[in-house]
């Protein structure tokens, strides 16, 4: 896809492309949250969710 393409399949795709460039951000930041100690429920306050959506989402089950 060419960037500047406004067709509706170009606007999709780079729709598309943005929300998995954000949540691949978001799950980093989430992960760097957590290695400087902060917990799930500052992390959901911040991020406007509950600690328990965001351990389900983020959480790594052992």
């Amino acid at each position: 896809m060419d960037p500047g393409d406004d067709s509706p399949v170009g606007r999709l795709a780079a729709i598309a492309d943005a929300k998995a460039r954000l949540a691949r951000d978001e799950a980093a930041a989430v992960r760097n949250a957590r290695l400087h100690g902060m917990s799930w429920a500052e992390i959901g306050a911040i991020m406007g969710v509950s600690k328990q959506a965001l351990h389900k989402r983020f959480g790594r089950t052992t």
